[in-house]
C-alpha cells in the first residue's frame, strides 16, 4: 500500500473499488494496510461472502491504524498476531535442546548444551532480536537498535496518537524505563526518577500519555501479575511489571554496549531478564499461553510464570548464573510452589532457573531445572 509510485492510486482505489485490490491468489497479503483503514471493512465483507478461512493477511508497521474509519470490529473474521522481535532460537543462537512444549507434556529428564558465553550474551542483549541485524557484522548490528530508538524518539511516538511530543522528554522517560526494567514502578515513581536524574520537571499526566503512546507502537509491553490460588492469605501485588519488548531498546536508551554490561553485572542481570522475557513470550504464545509475574506483599517474587490456556503452568526464575544466584532462585521456586493450593489448581508442570552463562541443561535432585537461555525453545 505504501509503494511511493502507487500510494495515491492505492488509497483512491480503496475508496472507489476496494474489491479490485483483494483479487488474486490467496492467502493475499496486504502490507502497510493501516494507511487505508477502510480496507478492514472491505475485507470483512469479502470474507463473509467467500465463506472460507485464511483468505487475507494484513501486515503493517507499529503505528496503529485510525480506527475511526473502521465500521466493524471484525469479530469472528480476524485474528490478531503480535510480531515480536526474534527469540534466540529463531535467530539461531539457541540450540533448542530444551523444549517448553515437551516440559508441559510431562518430559521428566532434560539434556542440552548452550554454545553462548557471557560475552556473547552481553552482545545479544544489545543487538536485540531485530531480523535485519542477525547476519550483520557486530558493530553494524548494534547500530540497528540505536536507529530504532532514534526513530521512536523523533517520529514513531508522535504518530501513535497524532500528538507532537518533546524528544528530550521522551528520551528521559525511556532512560527511566530502561533503569527500571523488571520493576513494578508506578508512573508517579517514573516522574520522580526522571526529575531526580535530569532536573527538568515533568508531570504525571505527561508521563502517562507518553507511556500509553509507547505501548501503542509496541515499544513497551508490561507484564501482568499472576494470581494463583494460595494456601497463604498474604495479599498478592497486582501491579504490572515494566518491560521493553526487547532489551536492546534499553541499552540504546542508556547509551551502553556489551562491554558496559560486562563491567556492571547488576545492570546486565536486569537486562538479561528483559531478553529472557522476550523469548519466553514468543515461546509461550506459540503454545497458546502467556507470561506473568508473581509478587506478594511478603516480598516473595517469581520472575516469570508461563501459563497455558489449559491451566498448566511453569515457574521460572531468571539468573545470570553462579551458585549463589542459582541457590536464591531455588529457594524462591521452592517457597512459591509450597504456597500454591494444589487442591484448587494444578501443581506446576516444572520449576526452572533460566541462566546466562551455564553450559549444560540438567535436572537437580530436587526436581528444579537449570536451563541456559542458549538451549531453550518453544
Amino acid at each position: 500500500m505504501d509503494d511511493p509510485q502507487a500510494i495515491e492510486q492505492n488509497i483512491s482505489m480503496v475508496s472507489m473499488n476496494p474489491k479490485r485490490l483483494l483479487q488474486g491468489d490467496t492467502p493475499r497479503l496486504i502490507d502497510e494496510w493501516q494507511i487505508a483503514p477502510k480496507l478492514w471493512d472491505a475485507i470483512r465483507f469479502e470474507v463473509d461472502h467467500r465463506d472460507d478461512m485464511g483468505q487475507f493477511v494484513l501486515t503493517g508497521s507499529a503505528v496503529p491504524p485510525d480506527t475511526k474509519e473502521i465500521m466493524h470490529s471484525g469479530t469472528g473474521r480476524f485474528s490478531w498476531l503480535m510480531m515480536r522481535p526474534m527469540s534466540l532460537f529463531e535467530s539461531g543462537e539457541s540450540t533448542g535442546d530444551v523444549s517448553l512444549s515437551k516440559l508441559f507434556a510431562g518430559q521428566a529428564e532434560i539434556d542440552g548444551a548452550a554454545e553462548l558465553d557471557l560475552e556473547q550474551i552481553a552482545f545479544l542483549i544489545c543487538r536485540g532480536g531485530w531480523p535485519r541485524s542477525v547476519d550483520m557484522r557486530e558493530r553494524i548490528a548494534l547500530n540497528q537498535a540505536v536507529d530504532y530508538y532514534d526513530a521512536v524518539v523523533h517520529s514513531d511516538i508522535n504518530r501513535a496518537d497524532g500528538v507532537e511530543k518533546n524528544p528530550e522528554r521522551v528520551k528521559r522517560l525511556m532512560r527511566s524505563l530502561a533503569r527500571n526494567q523488571g520493576q513494578q514502578i508506578a508512573n508517579t515513581a517514573l516522574v520522580a526518577d526522571i526529575t531526580a536524574n535530569d532536573g527538568t520537571p515533568i508531570n504525571q499526566e505527561t508521563v502517562a500519555s507518553y507511556v500509553t503512546a509507547l505501548k501503542k507502537i509496541f515499544v513497551v509491553e508490561d507484564m501482568p501479575a499472576w494470581n494463583p490460588n494460595l494456601r497463604s492469605k498474604t495479599a498478592i501485588r497486582t501491579s504490572d511489571t515494566r518491560y521493553f519488548v526487547d532489551a536492546s531498546i534499553a541499552t540504546a536508551a542508556l547509551g551502553i554496549g556489551p562491554n558496559d554490561l560486562l563491567d556492571d553485572l547488576k545492570t546486565m542481570g536486569f537486562l538479561f531478564e528483559t531478553m529472557c522475557v522476550r523469548d519466553l513470550r514468543v515461546y509461550a504464545e506459540a503454545l497458546g499461553g502467556n507470561v506473568y509475574h508473581f509478587r506478594n506483599k511478603a516480598g516473595l517474587e517469581c520472575d516469570a510464570v508461563v501459563h497455558l490456556r489449559n491451566g498448566s503452568y511453569g515457574l521460572i526464575e531468571i539468573k545470570l548464573g553462579g551458585d549463589k544466584l542459582i541457590n536464591e532462585g531455588v529457594e524462591t521456586l521452592t517457597s512459591l510452589a509450597g504456597l500454591i493450593d494444589t487442591a484448587r489448581m494444578k501443581a506446576p508442570a516444572f520449576r526452572m532457573i533460566l541462566t546466562a552463562n551455564g553450559k549444560y541443561a540438567y535436572r537437580r535432585q530436587d526436581g528444579i531445572l537449570i536451563v541456559p537461555i542458549g538451549c531453550l525453545k518453544d
